[in-house]
């Protein structure tokens, strides 16, 4: 039989073993010091965040009205540019013409998607419901019915020539939606803002590769 005193001295050894096996207390996670850099809107420059700035960005802004019209009104824009890159198979031969458009649509049906999705993940319809059919006259970029039709009516190098032109004119138009939508107070939100931001920058580089085509055939 075991005695008093051997049995104290399993106890005193069990005690001792799990007083060293425990493990040890966890140190907090210093805050990173690093600085945190905000990108300014198209034409202003970055600046960087205070400490309570940067902490604050933990609670992203709520999307706005703003954004929400500039999202709906880009799928708008975007859709006719997708109606323009779909005449240019049937009516050109140029391969960088047929190429720059192909890439277009993929880009921009793309862009489409993740706006669309951007709206129904806020509750909000694609489209505004108490809109007027004429709602998006005026719109910056936009071609008339007119100009569409003679898009249309276009062959060979004529059609290229027009492609370019109104496509350029187009892409401007969504650029300076982006600017609007900064100078209304809008795109505060961080989703939205980088929807607003990618379009702005494949706008621009289209720009540049169309302006260069164009240059090419005069």
């Amino acid at each position: 039989m075991t005695s008093a005193y051997a049995r104290c001295g399993i106890v005193l050894a069990s005690a001792l073993l799990l007083t060293g096996c425990t493990a040890p207390t966890a140190q907090p996670t210093p805050a990173s010091t690093a600085p945190v850099v905000q990108l300014g809107a198209p034409g202003e420059p970055n600046r960087t965040l205070s400490p309570e700035e940067a902490a604050a960005l933990d609670l992203d802004t709520p999307h706005s009205d703003e954004d929400v019209v500039f999202i709906r009104d880009m799928l708008h824009h975007h859709s006719q540019a997708l109606v323009m890159t779909g005449y240019v198979d049937e009516r050109t031969g140029n391969t960088d013409v047929q190429l720059l458009a192909e890439r277009m649509g993929i880009s921009q049906t793309d862009e489409m998607a993740l706006m669309e999705l951007w709206l129904q993940e806020r509750g909000e319809a694609v489209r505004d419901p108490d809109a007027a059919h004429d709602a998006h006259v005026g719109m910056p970029g936009l071609l008339t019915d007119d100009e569409l039709a003679s898009l249309e009516a276009a062959e060979g190098t004529e059609f290229d020539t027009l492609f370019l032109t109104f496509m350029i004119r187009h892409h401007q138009g969504a650029i300076e939606m982006v600017d609007r939508l900064y100078s209304s107070g809008g795109g505060a939100e961080s989703a939205v803002d980088q929807i607003a931001r990618e379009v702005e920058a494949d706008q621009n580089i289209e720009i540049a590769r169309m302006q260069e085509m164009l240059a090419a055939m005069e």
